[in-house]
């Protein structure tokens, strides 16, 4: 065993005593950076309000994070393997904490949308790093399904809280409140990693190759950003030359890393049908389920009429599946297969979409708790086994880079499938007939969305405002309807192609042997 792969405190190279407390603090990063992710929806309105940014100043507000975060996964999962993993992560949490505190206490709109790009690229050193740091951790399968299920769990229950936490928070404090929760958790993190998390990296890593990672930023943030307009807004010259240079960019970045001998990301990886299939089922999954989790939310809050609060609260269902399912996948997989885990979970959930295509306005809350759960249920199980058959089919020393590639993935399935899906909801609900009376400026704000239909409502007469709101609302729901059906045929043939990629595909049984002991 080479010293940078050395666990301090081990009798027999293959176990650390305080992996499980290790592991606690590993899940800390990835329930903060869920809960970040989510959290921002709720505090935007009270956030316009103080810093009255322009419409394009508030886009970027919410998207910067995302962007910068897509763009530097594989990077800075790869300056992981060479640097350590630990030393990241750890300069990455103080970072994510110091930054935080610019977000909470920024006094414009161009300074909040630095403070956010900012919190992305700390961001982007947390995710793969977390999971790296659990292969090298967990050197018995078992152990390792397991903490990675626990990993998978956090990041699901992170996602579903972060509104509850918000709604709580911007009850009783000011919006930078949900900024600064960040502090003791990183805090903790910090604190407590020092001690108890190893070191590990490839101990023969390359030069981190400047490049490759301008490329990478290149690439992601111009596709990513080109899908997120392109829904938004629809096609123009900004669009295409984003989307061109970023595909440009991502192809340029393919070919260079064939002709280094150290890459940034080694694109053999690929060649593992496994590795392959489990990447390409994650990708897809979170496109056909962002559609349900982005306008969900605005269902139960716009056309059901919750609080904030009670809207993440109706939510919480499918943390519970997602934490549940998450702790079992990995006997599951082993009891049963691979492919009939994953492609039961995926299966699962594009049933649920399909059911979505049958709900009202007046559904009630019985029937869409249940979906969430079992959506949740689904997404446990074909999550943290993808997550397992990522992690190992690579190498210990390749294991960040690996890791980066399937939060790469998640993050542009969710661009994806925002853009898509928002699409069809935005074309469908754009089509609905104003009622007679209502004065232009009225109908205009009213189409161009949900929210703007509510707003501008307030200020007509009692039935008209009624019938304008009740014709926008049913025009929404129509759309989430397709959407959802739209999402339910991805979903399902993403389990057939599951079914036959991962063939064969076995989780690891027993101890592994330490190869470079």
């Amino acid at each position: 065993m080479t010293s940078s792969e050395h666990r301090p405190g081990t009798s027999d190279g293959r176990y650390h005593p305080g992996r499980w407390i290790a592991l606690a603090v590993l899940v800390l990063a990835v329930l903060l950076v869920a809960v970040d992710a989510t959290v921002l929806g709720l505090a935007t309105p009270f956030l316009s309000e103080d810093l009255e940014p322009t419409a394009t100043q508030l886009l970027w507000i919410g998207d910067v994070y995302s962007f910068v975060i897509a763009g530097l996964l594989v990077s800075m999962g790869s300056l992981g393997d060479r640097i350590g993993r630990k030393k990241l992560l750890l300069t990455g949490a103080a970072a994510f904490g110091a930054v935080s505190v610019l977000n909470a206490y920024a006094n414009s709109a161009e300074m909040m949308i630095v403070a956010r790009a900012l919190l992305g690229v700390a961001g982007a050193t947390l995710m793969p790093s977390t999971l790296a740091l659990i292969r090298n951790l967990f050197h018995d399968p078992r152990e390792r399904s397991f903490a990675i299920g626990i990993w998978g769990a956090m990041a699901s229950a992170g996602a579903a809280v972060g509104p509850v936490i918000g709604g709580v928070l911007l009850e009783h404090f000011w919006w930078g409140s949900v900024f600064l929760i960040n502090l003791p958790v990183m805090a903790v993190l910090v604190v407590v990693g020092i001690k108890m998390i190893p070191e590990s990296k490839d101990p023969a890593p390359g030069p981190w190759d400047l490049p490759s990672v301008g490329l990478s930023l290149i690439g992601m943030v111009g596709v990513v950003y080109a899908i997120k307009d392109l829904a938004a807004h629809g096609i123009s010259w900004a669009v295409a030359l984003a989307a061109v240079a970023g595909v440009l960019a991502l192809v340029w970045f393919v070919r260079r890393q064939f002709r280094l001998p150290s890459p940034l990301l080694d694109m053999r990886l690929f060649h593992h049908r496994g590795f392959s299939g489990a990447v390409l089922a994650d990708l897809l999954t979170i496109l056909g389920l962002s559609g349900l989790v982005f306008f969900l939310s605005q269902f139960l809050q716009l056309v059901q009429g919750r609080s904030p609060l009670e809207a993440g609260l109706a939510e919480l269902p499918a943390a519970i599946g997602a934490v549940t399912a998450g702790l079992l996948a990995g006997r599951a997989a082993r009891r049963f297969s691979v492919r009939s885990v994953v492609a039961g979970g995926l299966g699962a959930i594009g049933l649920s979409l399909a059911v979505v295509t049958l709900i009202h306005k007046e559904t009630a809350y019985p029937l869409i708790g249940a979906l969430l759960l079992v959506v949740g249920v689904g997404a446990g199980f074909s999550f943290t086994v993808t997550a397992d058959v990522i992690l190992s089919s690579v190498p210990h020393e390749h294991a960040g880079s690996a890791s980066a590639v399937s939060e790469t993935a998640y993050e542009l399935g969710a661009a994806l499938g925002i853009a898509l899906l928002g699409s069809i909801v935005t074309s469908v609900y754009q089509g609905f007939a104003t009622p007679e009376g209502v004065p232009a400026a009225t109908s205009a704000a009213a189409h161009e969305s949900l929210g703007g239909a509510v707003e501008s409502a307030e200020a007509l007469p009692t039935q008209q405002a009624e019938a304008l709101v009740w014709a926008a609302q049913e025009a929404f729901v129509n759309g989430l309807r397709v959407a959802a059906g739209v999402g339910a045929a991805v979903l399902l043939a993403t389990a057939v192609s599951a079914w036959y990629l991962l063939r064969g595909q076995k989780l690891e049984e027993g101890i592994v042997p330490d190869s470079k002991s």
